[in-house]
């Protein structure tokens, strides 16, 4: 005898809707149908529309047992989220953040009885919010609370965060038993990645990314967002998961089951807007999947903030120790350096040679062809350097002065260096340098930084008496 579900709907005093799912006789499943929704439910979906977007609500008039992508977008984990509900008896509750609304979704799924031996039912109880109730966000299962609470306590108990993150992946690979665990930053803009931390099990035949990684990876990774498809996260864990991806995404199929991977969970580390990089656990315990779901998607929530901060630290260094310019070392990073060698007494007898290279005919260059002319040359310069001195620390100054810093060098070796870049930057008519250097000691550091000053004006002093014309 049929239940009267739209009946039933109209009791709860929420948003409600109930859907049904369609299962084979190998226990996966077939088309999922939205059979009925209350008068709430509709109402609050009409007026919502514009907050949540048109992508997220429905398309179409509706009509009953109508497949539920008649009137939202495909996801797998919603689908997921019905079987489970409707077909294994679980009652589910998630708060979460789908990538493709700019709301809080917060979902209770109720599973229903059925007299129909191949379609289960689940009611769905939902309410949406645009700011987050971070009670809601808490109320978790506590193994689960209790490994999120630990991957937070890692990362705010020290401010080593790259060692900090081996730590905490290593950790994560142990809770989700899986045999490969790993975090990559993206840049979207450069349309690179990078391998942030990973780790592997033991007895794994899984490759480390770093095999991986080259400058045509990213194009794999690109592809992720699609496969996420605005939900929150990627999770294939049996061959009607590999089935869809291959139809779906063959270039990261193809990538990841050559790779050997059995199953995969992989989360964006979404910062406000940004995606900083992914989470992902491969061939990790099936049988936990809800759970290893529910604490990467907590714990990806702290591991971003932790990285964005990371990130921002890391520019900030980067503006203040590197010339935007010429791309090398600024007088500020060399300042520190300098400051942080004589600090250390440990190694005050090590020898050191200063080399002191002062571009010849800037001024000239700026006056006569501009001064994006001069800022060409004085990248020209850089690169000249970084050619003849590729084993050592290179400094800009200021202005048109550059110092390297050659700490435990072969003398030898090196004044044979800096004779050949003296005799290759000696012609007026290209990159010109007057160079002047000092071998000393670490201890002495302060003393060879002036002589390597004095002997370089002293080589200006030889150019300009060559070619008076150019003297300033």
């Amino acid at each position: 005898m049929d239940f009267d579900f739209h009946f039933f709907s109209e009791h709860i005093n929420s948003m409600a809707s109930v859907f049904s799912v369609e299962v084979f006789p190998d226990g996966s499943y077939g088309n999922i149908r939205l059979v009925t929704g209350n008068e709430i439910f509709f109402k609050k979906s009409d007026d919502d529309r514009d907050k949540i977007g048109e992508e997220a609500l429905y398309k179409t008039e509706f009509s009953p047992d109508e497949p539920y992508e008649n009137y939202m977008p495909k996801d797998k984990n919603f689908e997921e989220f019905c079987y489970r509900s409707a077909v294994l008896n679980e009652t589910l509750h998630t708060y979460i953040h789908p990538e493709r609304m700019p709301m809080w979704l917060h979902l209770t799924a109720i599973p229903l009885k059925t007299d129909k031996p191949n379609i289960g039912y689940c009611a769905f109880v939902q309410s949406f919010s645009e700011a987050p109730d971070y009670s809601l966000r808490s109320n978790t299962d506590p193994v689960v609370s209790a490994n999120v609470l630990q991957i937070c306590m890692r990362l705010h108990g020290s401010n080593e965060f790259r060692n900090t993150i081996h730590d905490v992946i290593s950790d994560i690979r142990k809770m989700c038993k899986a045999e490969h665990c790993c975090i990559l930053e993206t840049d979207a803009a450069s349309r690179k990645c990078s391998l942030l931390c990973e780790a592997l099990s033991e007895d794994t035949k899984l490759s480390s990314m770093n095999k991986y990684i080259d400058d045509d990876f990213y194009d794999i990774v690109d592809t992720w967002h699609g496969s996420i498809a605005g939900s929150t996260c990627v999770i294939i864990k049996d061959e009607h998961g590999w089935e869809e991806l291959k139809k779906s995404n063959p270039v990261w199929y193809n990538s990841i089951k050559t790779a050997g991977a059995k199953n995969i969970v992989l989360f964006p580390l979404k910062h406000h807007d940004d995606t900083l990089g992914y989470i992902w656990a491969v061939n990790f315990d099936a049988d936990k999947t809800h759970k290893i779901k529910e604490m990467l998607e907590l714990s990806s929530y702290y591991i971003a903030s932790e990285l964005a901060g990371y990130q921002v630290f890391n520019k900030l260094e980067t503006l203040s120790s590197k010339d935007m310019l010429t791309g090398i070392l600024n007088r500020n990073a060399m300042n520190n350096r300098v400051d942080t060698l004589i600090a250390d007494e440990t190694e005050s007898s090590d020898p050191v040679c200063i080399i002191f290279a002062d571009l010849n005919g800037l001024k000239q260059v700026n006056d006569n062809d501009g001064h994006f002319a001069g800022d060409l040359l004085l990248k020209d310069a850089a690169l000249t350097l970084q050619k003849h001195f590729p084993e050592y620390e290179i400094y800009r100054a200021g202005g048109d002065e550059f110092m390297v810093l050659a700490i435990e060098s072969d003398k030898e070796k090196l004044e044979k260096q800096i004779m050949k870049f003296k005799g290759a930057t000696a012609s007026p008519d290209g990159v010109c340098f007057a160079v002047g250097w000092s071998f000393s000691t670490i201890g002495e550091i302060r003393k060879a930084l002036h002589e390597a000053d004095v002997n370089m004006y002293a080589d200006k002093e030889e150019y300009y008496r060559k070619y008076p014309e150019r003297r300033r």
